[in-house]
């Protein structure tokens, strides 16, 4: 059931990334998101009043759990390529990097207090309770975003785009695979994702390696995102002054390095220590990454080279996950991270090797008049 969860929110997201680019580049980026975190809200509120048992349903929460998964997925293809478009009209382009480095530290911030608040409340209050708690901060985000963002942003809308639907989605993957640079950090990133995927097996490893309960795989899923958070703050205050495409080889290295000493590890805390270092690595790339993509994109394309990208990001965690599941099973655990890890290096070698203009290239985030 799990496994069905994450494919009936990925399939959605995947087939629509490449019209919901179109559409963010032909409209108003903040429109698309607005109605974005407004179908969350609609959709949690109607999650709440049926799981919390407000409504009766024939059938039970489970089919409309799913339909909301699959709806949550719709949204998600629109809502990534329209915050993408949005970030550069909020934030100069020389704090970019800054930026993106605070919003992968709120990102991985939320991913661990999320589940951790909704645990305490379910065990202290019940489901019914439990189940207010999605719905009441969508629509403090809703309201937030309303609130508080400037009127140049909420106005901004491509005139250049003008292009019918398949016209516009081709254009889109023409300029990507035109550009090498920007294919290569598409396509290094999906990869090192799709095998180092180890998070995937944790429970097995708590379990079958570490001989560890509940509590201890609770510490090992939050380990990756403290040292990403860490790392994020790092970077928020103290940006790059050069991003350098090399350095994005280095961070993936870093990942991978982690992902194999945590394969080889039987001691818990050398494991927790190994995840901190794939967070704070994976940090860095996704900084650099989120940089390298701004810096190359034009405002008429941005929503379209941000769909390729979720299509990519999306493909791999749910990919990687089934793909470290099918390892595991023919290699056993502990050799298929290890796998994964070695893997994650030899993609880090070979884009290197055939992309030596990502190995060159150089952005300065500080300086405002570079092109």
């Amino acid at each position: 059931m799990l496994g069905l969860i994450g494919l009936t929110e990925a399939v959605p997201a995947i087939i629509c990334a490449l019209f919901a680019g179109h559409v963010v580049d032909i409209s108003r980026p903040y429109r698309v998101f607005i109605i974005c975190v407004g179908v969350m809200c609609v959709n949690s509120t109607i999650l709440m009043l049926i799981g919390g048992g407000h409504i009766a349903v024939m059938g039970g929460i489970l089919p409309w759990l799913f339909v909301g998964i699959f709806i949550s997925g719709l949204q998600r293809s629109f809502i990534m390529p329209a915050s993408f478009t949005l970030l550069p009209l909020i934030v100069p382009r020389a704090e970019i990097s800054s930026a993106s480095a605070m919003l992968t530290g709120g990102f991985q911030l939320a991913t661990v207090l999320g589940p951790a608040i909704a645990g305490l409340i379910y065990g202290g209050y019940g489901e019914q309770v439990a189940w207010y708690m999605p719905m009441i901060f969508i629509f403090i985000a809703l309201i937030l975003h309303i609130a508080a963002l400037s009127s140049e942003p909420k106005k901004w809308k491509n005139n250049k785009q003008r292009e019918r639907a398949v016209k516009s989605i081709t254009a889109g993957w023409k300029f990507i695979l035109n550009n090498r640079i920007l294919l290569s950090v598409m396509v290094l990133d999906m990869f090192a994702v799709l095998f180092g995927g180890a998070i995937a097996m944790l429970p097995a490893y708590a379990d079958k390696i570490l001989h560890v309960g509940a509590e201890e795989l609770g510490i090992l899923r939050a380990a990756p995102a403290v040292g990403a958070i860490a790392m994020a703050m790092v970077l928020a205050t103290r940006p790059f002054m050069v991003i350098k495409g090399r350095w994005l080889l280095w961070a993936v290295v870093g990942f991978g390095v982690g992902i194999i000493g945590f394969g080889f590890s039987e001691i818990f805390w050398l494991s927790v220590f190994f995840l901190v270092v794939t967070g704070v690595f994976d940090s860095i790339s996704m900084v650099i990454r989120q940089t390298i993509m701004q810096w190359l994109t034009p405002d008429d394309m941005r929503g379209r080279v941000s769909s390729v990208n979720s299509m990519f990001i999306t493909s791999s965690n749910e990919i990687g996950a089934f793909e470290s599941g099918v390892a595991a099973k023919l290699l056993g655990l502990m050799p298929s991270v290890v796998f994964g890890g070695i893997c994650t290096l030899a993609v880090a070698a070979a884009t290197a090797l055939l992309s030596p203009k990502l190995r060159s290239i150089e952005v300065k985030p500080m300086a405002e008049n570079d092109k």
